[in-house]
């Protein structure tokens, strides 16, 4: 998945959430934690690859978030996009009054 349908994943997520509930924060804040839990696990791949000689065992709490595993700008679009998106809907909707 890319950024884009990254987002769109996440949008559909709060809108399900939120014509559901009518808590629109509530389905930002579901759609991007796992949107930003989706590549918390992939750094923590990266790290034990990359530093853990293969083994999870290896890698301390503060492996995921070692800036040498977040290298490309895609890796924090990824979990960014669906982030800021939801967020501007729900505010967005907050301010409308639905």
């Amino acid at each position: 998945m890319n950024y884009l349908e990254h987002l769109l994943a996440a949008l559909a997520i709060q809108t399900a959430v939120g014509l559901l509930t009518r808590n629109w924060w509530a389905g930002a804040a579901l759609a991007s934690a796992y949107f930003i839990g989706r590549e918390m696990a992939q750094a923590e791949y990266r790290w034990i690859e990359q530093f853990g000689q293969g083994r999870r065992a290896n890698m301390p709490w503060w492996g995921p978030f070692d800036p040498k595993v977040w290298q490309t700008k895609d890796q924090f679009i990824d979990w960014l996009a669906p982030l800021l998106g939801t967020c501007l809907l729900a505010f967005l909707v907050s301010r409308r009054g639905g």
